[in-house]
């Protein structure tokens, strides 16, 4: 059995046989202070814009793509800032996932963000920009708060 952790925070043990891998890329934006993060639905924590990494796509597109997709922005990718590795269930589909994340300091090109409504992820409410002097470690789902910490 495997310990994964939830999108809430708890533990569940899941069978090995039920992982599968997943290779994930994440933006870690930075202008004038603040920081671009995803408020989480079901937590109330912050965490980065990116997803997974979808067959012949290369990480550099995925950060685009989800950048897009979740924010509205685009983005230019500059450095790998950090990886992690993390074992991760998901109730709403009993799946769980060998997860593989890539963080990257990424640079905006543009500045307006989507809506609320029009945000493309199951898991944001929103993202919104915020002062990196007035946020904490706790503020960030795992592995993000590690990713956090760094900066």
């Amino acid at each position: 059995m495997i310990e994964c952790s939830t999108i809430t925070g708890q533990k569940k043990l899941v069978p090995k046989e039920k992982l599968t891998f997943r290779i994930s890329a994440y933006a870690v934006i930075r202008n004038e202070g603040k920081i671009l993060v995803q408020e989480l639905r079901n937590n109330d924590k912050y965490f980065f814009p990116g997803g997974g990494v979808e067959f012949g796509e290369k990480l550099e597109e995925t950060l685009k793509r989800e950048v897009m997709e979740e924010t509205g922005i685009e983005i230019e990718v500059e450095k790998l800032l950090h990886t992690t590795e993390t074992f991760f269930y998901y109730e709403p589909e009993n799946a769980a996932w060998q997860c593989y994340s890539f963080f990257y300091i990424c640079r905006p090109l543009t500045f307006k963000l989507l809506a609320h409504e029009e945000v493309d992820d199951y898991e944001a409410r929103c993202s919104k920009w915020v002062e990196l002097s007035g946020l904490k470690k706790e503020d960030f789902k795992d592995p993000a708060d590690e990713v956090f910490q760094l900066l």
